[in-house]
């Protein structure tokens, strides 16, 4: 693992940081005395649409279900 004086790594920092993204961590050091450890931050997955496909079951009706009782309710004819 690379190791990087101080004023090294004020000076090269945007190209350091660039490094650690990709994968290649460093240390920053006081008087050739490790201080701190740079290293990528690890991302969750971002989620993705369609994972549950074939786990859930959805009736080919779905769209109208229970049409009749929703108008119901929304001319005031429903159950109170």
């Amino acid at each position: 693992m690379k190791t990087v004086n101080m004023h090294e790594a004020k000076t090269h920092l945007s190209r350091l940081v660039e490094g650690a993204a990709n994968g290649e961590p460093f240390l920053i050091a006081r008087a050739g005395k490790p201080l701190v450890k740079v290293v990528m931050i690890e991302q969750e997955a971002p989620r993705r649409t369609g994972f549950l496909k074939g786990a859930v079951d959805v009736p080919a009706d779905f769209d109208t279900m229970a049409t009749d009782e929703i108008r119901a309710m929304f001319e005031g004819r429903g159950q109170a």
